[in-house]
């Protein structure tokens, strides 16, 4: 009788290790690479009321009386994560946004110009992974935007034209709060929040001549969805 319980336990002992080996191997093909990636559609919408605009000689075309608006855009998005353990990750956002500016208050309705944004983000990720298929993050990184494609309005509106643009590149910050939810251990759909903190200066002449300078807040908010595969 001995001998059979023991040989019992020695099954038992067998299946359970068995039954472990199996989960660890499920658990290390749901985690197998560390590399991911997503298409998102976003909507760029620019939070502008605290840009200035200096126009030398003419105070009362100047902050405080007058700003800019820069409108909003849509467009699509590509972004690769890397999975440094199961729960942080890096992620690499990839796209162009284009925007018309506008001038406000007593420049209201002169048409300062357009530009193209490459603001490519590094983010550091925490991955919440105790939610079974909803997996949310949060993520905070920097952004180098270039702005290229950059054109000046050059219409007139009350005598005035803005006839040379440049804006600066520059550097800002990002934080970030989304979700995946995944279908199966490669694919998913994904909602995604990020703020930008993004302020650069700029340059422009009107009518050719009046030198204009200031600094363009343009802070954009930007909400995303979209795929995710997980490699």
């Amino acid at each position: 009788m001995r001998k059979i319980s023991v040989a019992g336990a020695m099954v038992a002992a067998a299946l359970m290790s068995a039954s472990l080996g199996q989960a660890a191997k499920a658990d290390d093909t749901e985690i197998q690479s560390p590399w991911q990636v997503r298409v998102r559609a976003l909507g760029v919408l620019p939070a502008s009321s605290g840009s200035t605009v200096n126009v030398q000689g003419v105070p009362a075309l100047s902050t405080p009386n007058s700003g800019l608006s820069i409108g909003n855009s849509i467009v699509p998005e590509v972004d690769i994560s890397y999975y440094i353990t199961r729960n942080v990750a890096a992620e690499l956002i990839l796209g162009v946004t284009a925007h018309s500016i506008t001038g406000t208050g007593a420049l209201a309705n002169t048409n300062i110009g357009s530009a193209w944004l490459l603001p490519p983000t590094l983010l550091a990720q925490y991955h919440f992974t105790d939610f079974g298929a909803f997996k949310p993050y949060i993520g905070i990184g920097l952004n180098y935007t270039i702005f290229f494609g950059q054109s000046a309005g050059y219409t007139q509106t009350n005598g005035l034209g803005v006839t040379n643009l440049s804006i600066n590149n520059t550097v800002g910050g990002a934080v970030q709060v989304g979700f995946d939810y995944m279908i199966d251990k490669h694919w998913g759909v994904n909602f995604d929040v990020k703020k930008y903190i993004l302020r650069p200066t700029y340059n422009a002449t009107v009518n050719y001549t009046i030198p204009v300078s200031g600094t363009a807040v343009i802070d954009p908010w930007i909400i995303g969805a979209g795929v995710t595969y997980r490699f």
